[in-house]
């Protein structure tokens, strides 16, 4: 297969992967985005954003990085949420795509979030709850406490929404410079502080059904980061309350471990 690469102009679709301990999964995602690319006619970019890791997820994507020239691995501080961030704001594409690294949404369901498939939006995220979706081997304690969370959610930061969680969404390169310029957020939260500030900049926000499958090696702990993630929907109330969100944007830290071969 040959890699597509565009060195002279910018890709349509970045896919930005915030990376965590991933030795495991990263390889076979990898290597699942990398055959997909091949099937179409559009350039993408995927940037691999590694976020502190304690084993060999850096030499893992370095290693899909020097057989792929789209590919890129970048690095930020410690957190979903700021991997997210660096890659959001370094991504090329007209359309950025956050995806998490266990691809329990297969690869080719982003072409729902793309033109012709779907048009006339800011923001696109992968829903598991609007009409047509389907969950696969989910334990229902997790489905349950996910209802929970999306409920205190509506009520005090994003109304309207049924699944702000699942780890997929699209952002248009325009808004997600402003969103993610402004994200204070660095933990599992991050997703409902970009939805809120997409929305305080009246950003056409639509739900994508997807197919999405359990994986049993989440990176969330049921009990502890449901209830930090409680009091970070409290903080963006707060922090919109403090102003902070009409200040004007700080520009992320410079960082130098970038690899890009």
């Amino acid at each position: 297969m040959t890699d597509r690469t565009f060195p002279a102009e910018k890709p349509l679709l970045s896919i930005i992967i915030p990376a965590y301990n991933e030795e495991q999964r990263l390889p076979g995602s990898l290597a699942d985005i990398v055959a997909w690319i091949g099937t179409v006619p559009y350039g993408v970019e995927v940037l691999v954003v590694e976020n502190g890791s304690s084993d060999r997820t850096t030499e893992v994507a370095e290693s899909f990085a020097a057989q792929h020239k789209n590919i890129r691995v970048l690095h930020s501080a410690k957190g979903k949420g700021a991997a997210v961030r660096e890659g959001m704001l370094r991504g090329r594409g007209e359309y950025l795509f956050i995806c998490d690294s266990d691809l329990s949404m297969p690869i080719v369901e982003v072409e729902k979030f793309l033109p012709p498939q779907l048009q006339g939006y800011d923001v696109a995220i992968a829903s598991r709850e609007a009409p047509g979706a389907v969950r696969y081997d989910e334990p229902e304690y997790r489905h349950i406490m996910g209802r929970v969370f999306n409920f205190i959610v509506r009520v005090l930061a994003v109304p309207g929404f049924h699944d702000t969680q699942c780890g997929f969404k699209m952002f248009k390169k325009d808004i997600a410079a402003e969103v993610f310029a402004q994200q204070t957020i660095t933990g599992w939260t991050f997703d409902v502080e970009a939805l809120y500030l997409a929305l305080k900049q009246n950003a056409r926000v639509v739900e994508v059904p997807v197919n999405w499958y359990f994986d049993a090696d989440s990176r969330v702990d049921p009990l502890r980061d449901t209830w930090q993630m409680f009091w970070d929907v409290v903080r963006i109330r707060l922090n919109d309350l403090r102003g902070v969100y009409q200040q004007p944007p700080q520009p992320p830290a410079v960082n130098q471990a970038v690899t890009e071969i």
